[in-house]
């Protein structure tokens, strides 16, 4: 099955998604997709050598980075990692309630 795996949605707006695999676990790259973000920008520069160094920079504000943060989180199931709950207490990605 291909399509994409939402992990987090606001207004549509801001998206966190991966490619959908069929692998139990998903390590496909995440995708943050901004729809008219309001600044937004993508610059090249060159180094000391001439090589091209590319950098893209968006701003998101931190209440809708966090939100973004505690759903990868949660769907990566990384809360050990970060010191939290392991098991089916609240908010973990494991409780059957949010």
């Amino acid at each position: 099955m291909t399509g994409k795996e939402y992990v987090y949605q606001e207004d549509g707006r801001t998206v966190l998604y991966q490619e959908a695999t069929s692998n139990k676990n998903n390590d496909n790259p995440a995708i943050i997709q901004i729809t008219n973000p309001a600044d937004f920008s993508i610059s090249c520069e060159s180094n000391a050598e001439g090589e091209s160094l590319k950098k893209l920079i968006a701003e998101i504000p931190a209440d809708v980075f966090d939100k973004i943060a505690i759903a990868w989180c949660k769907k990566r199931k990384l809360h050990g990692a970060l010191g939290g709950p392991v098991g089916m207490e609240f908010g973990s990605p494991d409780c059957d309630w949010d």
